[in-house]
């Protein structure tokens, strides 16, 4: 026969394209790489993010808020209703009691299909609505005899999704991937360091449930343990990795950083308190060495980590070499330059300044001017400074101010800056993480933390109230700032949503208007231009708006002192953290300031738990260890949070008690077994390459 041309395709692997698999092609997996799928094995490791409990139906008179269930019933009532928003309402009954269905997205046929009589099974969220539980926009279907609409007989795994792949397409994909799987080695060997089964046969039972249905809707099934291990050891050996990666290149030894700590206290007009003297003595002493410091400084709002930044920044133009501090906002930015201007200016170093605001060329080309040349400069600003076009002669040190809000990439171009000696890294954080999570979050750095506050910080008083009494919070506000005295009004939600029971900034600020004519009322939220943001921030910091409204944009801000009321509307939808970190925005002046935490009732038990101890302590640490315990890490650090690299099953806070020893084993892999070490960074972390670049 002769031979057709064709040239025969290599034997699929899990290194193969996901392109090749049945049911893929070339469009299925353009869309897969949204979920970081590229290769067959990624399809491995893209876990569920919870199992949907199909297996039996609720009575409709046991069905709980938040509650996810299966119901079915009868339609004994149908209606389209205008009232604000097009909304299809469909009753059903079940013979315990009833069940209303919502839907805004609808069409006529749709809306035919509910006809009274006619049986429904539905899965969803139950909420709490005016006429009794509800679920908006479930899953259902429609039959016209109950017997035909029966529960499922297992688990069904839930993955995220992305637009144009579905549920059933991508537990195909995954079945094949599983096929594929058993010819992989590390993915069939047994390690007892975790636990004996291999790592492939706790991905069959994670996708494909079987048994044991309870312990996996816990979180507490051996195969999620299994994985959970090796999740937190890939983890480790990534951190471990980085940090011998950075220690490895030499750093310029800041010999005198002792002797600028204490220049700079001699001209401070306070005293630095012990934690912030303890921080400092440590910082000092990493600047002394010739590998580089890779420190994280935390404290809570207000607690004096700028102190520690000048001292580093002193020392390292003391030493004749450039330092810069880089913030995410402009606003921020500007902070910093004027506070560091006031303690360093009369020691005879100006700091320069560069961000996207200066706009003349003659002042911008100043800066690079002057950074270019081998002469010691202290450069503040924001991402500007790390832009190509930015050269630096001789960069010492680097500090990042809010260090969640940069991306890894703008950090190891931060690095880079400093060409064959690699800079000093100081990295700040506001945003107190407890140690349980900071040994796994941040193990490759070294944590200081500053839990002292500065006397003179004014207490905030914290009072919780319902909604219902909006009205009167509004009136009691108007006669503070007829005082002389400015607000911030948070909320959730940036535009009206009818799903969420919250109330928008833009309403809310319409509303503030009306009820407060004779105040000046500002408005900020995460849809507007950085310069409109900018422009509204700046009105509120100088005193022309009275009262700002925002979204959670204002968490990480300007500091105000005259600002001392904070309002936040629908409290219970935040995060201890989160909301901790809003209410640090007031009480930094000599007024008594006032945080009021408005909340939409009934009060659920973990919104009553929240609420509780943000009026009991303001303790940024205690508040975050309390977060923890009751969201989880990934809750609090956010799982797509920039820069972090988040986990997909592991919770350090929960699998706190396995990470001392996963520690020690990180750190025998990368001696005896460095390739299986480079495989698990891979599996679960990302390339480890990204490690070996910076």
């Amino acid at each position: 026969m002769a031979d057709s041309g064709k040239k025969a395709r290599a034997p699929l692997t899990l290194e193969s394209d996901v392109t090749y698999l049945k049911g893929a092609g070339p469009a299925i997996s353009t869309r897969l790489r949204a979920l970081n799928i590229y290769a067959v094995g990624d399809l491995l490791f893209h876990l569920p993010l919870r199992y949907e409990d199909r297996r039996q139906h609720q009575p409709c008179a046991r069905l709980r808020p938040d509650q996810e269930a299966l119901v079915r019933g009868r339609v004994v009532d149908v209606d389209v209703r205008m009232a604000g928003r097009r909304t299809l309402r469909v009753v059903i009954d079940d013979g315990t009691g009833a069940l209303t269905l919502r839907f805004f997205h609808f069409n006529n046929a749709q809306r035919d299909a509910f006809a009274a009589g006619r049986w429904v099974q539905a899965y969803g969220a139950v909420r709490v609505g005016l006429s009794g539980p509800d679920m908006v926009h479930p899953q259902y279907r429609i039959a016209d005899l109950p017997e035909t609409l029966q529960p499922d007989d297992t688990l069904a795994p839930i993955y995220p999704l992305t637009t144009g792949i579905t549920q059933p397409r991508l537990r195909a994909l995954i079945g094949q991937a599983l096929e594929l799987a058993q010819r992989d080695a590390t993915l069939t060997a047994h390690w007892p360091e975790l636990d004996g089964q291999s790592t492939l046969d706790a991905l069959r039972t994670i996708h494909h449930p079987k048994g044991e249905v309870e312990a996996l809707l816990a979180r507490t099934h051996p195969a999620q343990l299994r994985l959970v291990r090796e999740e937190l050891l890939a983890h480790q050996l990534g951190m471990r990795l980085l940090r011998q990666r950075l220690k490895a290149k030499p750093a310029i030894a800041i010999s005198n950083a002792q002797a600028a700590v204490a220049e700079l206290i001699q001209t401070l007009p306070f005293t630095p308190t012990g934690a912030q003297q303890r921080v400092l003595a440590e910082t000092a002493r990493d600047l002394t060495q010739t590998r580089p410091m890779l420190r994280l400084v935390q404290g809570d709002v207000g607690s004096g980590k700028t102190v520690i930044a000048a001292a580093a920044l002193l020392a390292a133009y003391r030493h004749g070499a450039q330092a810069v501090l880089v913030a995410p906002t402009e606003l921020l930015a500007e902070q910093h330059a004027r506070t560091l201007g006031a303690w360093l200016e009369p020691l005879g170093i100006t700091p320069l300044f560069l961000s996207q605001r200066v706009k003349k060329k003659a002042e911008r080309q100043a800066v690079l001017d002057a950074l270019a040349a081998d002469a010691p400069a202290i450069a503040v600003g924001t991402h500007a400074l790390l832009q190509d076009s930015v050269h630096y002669a001789r960069l010492a040190l680097t500090v990042v101010d809010e260090q969640h809000r940069f991306g890894v990439q703008q950090r190891v171009a931060l690095r880079e800056k400093g060409g064959a000696r690699a800079p000093h890294q100081l990295t700040m954080s506001a945003t107190p993480i407890p140690r349980t999570l900071a040994q796994t979050v941040y193990a490759d750095l070294d944590v200081s933390i500053i839990d002292e506050l500065p006397p003179g910080r004014t207490p905030v008083t914290t009072v919780a109230l319902p909604n219902t009494r909006r009205d009167e919070v509004i009136k009691r506000l108007g006669a503070a700032i007829g005082q002389g005295r400015q607000a911030y009004w948070v909320c959730t939600l940036i535009e009206e949503s009818e799903e969420l029971d919250a109330q928008a900034a833009e309403a809310a600020a319409a509303l503030l208007r009306e009820q407060l004519p004779q105040v000046q009322v500002g408005l900020v939220h995460g849809r507007m231009k950085a310069e409109q943001k900018d422009t509204q921030m700046r009105a509120f910091k100088d005193g022309i708006s009275q009262l700002l409204v925002a979204t959670t944009v204002i968490e990480v801000g300007v500091d105000v002192p005259n600002a001392s009321i904070m309002v936040i509307e629908n409290a219970e939808r935040l995060g201890l953290s989160q909301l901790h970190q809003l209410r640090g925005r007031v009480g930094r002046g000599a007024a008594v300031s006032q945080c009021v935490l408005m909340y939409q009732p009934p009060l659920g038990e973990m919104g009553q738990a929240r609420l509780h101890t943000l009026r009991d302590t303001t303790d940024g640490f205690a508040i975050a260890q309390r977060d923890l315990e009751l969201r989880g890490a990934g809750e609090l650090l956010g799982r797509k949070q920039t820069g972090d690299i988040g986990m997909r099953l592991a919770d350090p806070m929960r699998d706190a008690e396995l990470i001392p020893p996963l520690q020690q084993l990180a750190d025998h892999w990368l001696q005896h077994r460095p390739q299986l070490a480079q495989q698990l960074i891979k599996r679960w972390v990302g390339d480890p390459a990204q490690y070996a670049a910076v």
